[in-house]
């Protein structure tokens, strides 16, 4: 094993770690249905989700998620 296969399998590991945690921290999505019903994203909690806890939340996990196929497809071709 190389050093850059060193370093990237342990780059894979930490964003594997943060992927895990940050889909465990994540609450459940009650809104999941909304789509066949009324949607209650006309709220003032829905209009700013972006800016809440939750939406940093989801925000990092879709980042560590793209980061995460990315390192894996570069460590296919190392």
């Amino acid at each position: 094993m190389s050093g850059i296969q060193l370093v990237m399998t342990i780059v894979l590991m930490a964003v594997t770690a943060v992927l895990i945690i940050s889909v465990l921290l994540q609450k459940g999505d009650a809104e999941g249905l909304a789509a066949l019903g009324a949607s209650s994203g006309d709220s003032y909690f829905g209009k700013n989700k972006e800016k809440s806890k939750q939406g940093k939340m989801a925000l990092l996990t879709k980042g560590s998620a793209v980061v995460f196929v990315v390192l894996c497809l570069v460590m296919l071709f190392i």
